[in-house]
């Protein structure tokens, strides 16, 4: 199925499910992750989970980070609709978030942290593929992004689903997670 199918499905399964069934996907996502090592972690670039397409809860693996990393450095993402680029953010306890027209939560201010000093990024997703391809939104700002990164970049999506076999219309330009973690198993790729 093209990108364009798999969107359309998969944020309609994600909306079908309930609040109990989303906690428990989640904490469940929240123990494979604890399975993962992670050697000199320095800055992650995480996203706030959007609330009207059911997102996975991404603050439990930020905290679980931290908790584990105390000196790490949590990043969010900025983005340009112009352009359809982002940027990362270094946020703290005092950072001020404000909604995008998306209504994606995006810092008000903190130093810009330039890609290549990106050590994991969180990448929101709707479905993957076993090949560690995603389908996300549509408007392409990870896939930017990532290619600005150093080639040693950890990416990890989270998906309530398992995966599908292929996405039939990836590009070029489209760049595989390293891992895809379900509330059933850890992918890598």
């Amino acid at each position: 199925m093209t990108k364009n199918e798999l969107r359309k499905i998969y944020l309609e399964k994600r909306k079908q499910l309930s609040e109990k069934d989303k906690l428990i996907a989640d904490d469940l996502m929240l123990l494979q992750f604890q399975n993962l090592n992670f050697n000199n972690l320095h800055y992650v670039l995480s996203y706030w989970p959007l609330l009207q397409h059911n997102e996975p809860n991404t603050q439990l693996f930020t905290r679980y980070l931290k908790y584990f990393y105390p000196e790490l450095q949590i990043a969010y993402p900025v983005t340009d609709t112009k352009s359809n680029t982002m940027q990362a953010r270094l946020t703290n306890d005092d950072t001020i978030f404000s909604i995008n027209q998306w209504g994606i939560a995006e810092p008000t201010d903190g130093d810009w942290l330039a890609p290549e000093m990106v050590d994991l990024v969180l990448v929101p997703l709707l479905i993957f593929d076993l090949k560690g391809y995603r389908v996300g939104y549509g408007k392409g700002f990870y896939d930017k992004y990532l290619i600005q990164c150093n080639k040693n970049i950890i990416t990890i999506g989270f998906s309530y689903f398992e995966p599908v076999v292929k996405i039939s219309d990836t590009q070029p330009f489209d760049v595989p997670l390293t891992y895809c973690i379900t509330p059933n198993k850890r992918y890598e790729f």
